[in-house]
């Protein structure tokens, strides 16, 4: 190849790399009906659902982690209130995303009651970056591990709380769905 040509080639590939399609994820095809905070990449997601913040175990539990968006939604539904700051279970009343073990590397969210003054249930979402960041550290962003674990038909992962100046945004970019 000529020098010519490899200086065409090589400004191709650079512009291509610095188009703002090129870093675009693979958007999931969420099926889960109503409100619901899912990650923006699907992120490896065998079944093109997505990812939602979720329960661990079947129905209520009081740990949380990533899960397959269920197409009947339940224990996937997440609010959140940005005047509160509280991401809130649309399955289980007055039930909230709280960071309850923030030194905890796998499971630091858990989900408890609701409490009004309670700063480890208020988050912030930043809608340019798509991040969430909990109200007492805004230097480290809601994520998920990059471990997928086989759940039955579905698939998790864990929920993370991590700097987000470490993060790859396909970790910790989400999207709320009212």
């Amino acid at each position: 190849m000529t020098q010519a040509k490899l200086n065409i080639a090589t400004l191709a590939a650079t512009l291509l790399l610095m188009s703002p399609f090129a870093g675009m994820a693979a958007a999931p095809a969420i099926q889960t009906k109503g409100t619901v905070i899912y990650l923006a990449d699907n992120l490896n997601e065998e079944a093109n659902l997505g990812w939602c913040i979720d329960t661990q175990g079947r129905g209520f539990g009081e740990k949380l982690h990533a899960h397959s968006c269920k197409p009947t939604g339940g224990d996937v539904q997440f609010s959140f209130d940005e005047e509160s700051g509280k991401i809130e279970s649309v399955a289980f009343e007055s039930k909230c995303m709280t960071l309850s073990e923030p030194e905890n590397k796998e499971v630091p969210f858990g989900l408890l009651d609701c409490v009004d003054a309670d700063v480890s249930q208020q988050f912030i979402y930043d809608t340019q970056s798509m991040e969430f960041r909990p109200h007492t550290d805004e230097s480290r962003c809601v994520a998920v591990a990059e471990p997928i674990i086989q759940a039955g038909p579905f698939q998790s992962r864990f929920l993370i709380l991590a700097p987000c100046a470490d993060l790859s945004p396909a970790f910790k970019q989400w999207i709320i769905r009212e």
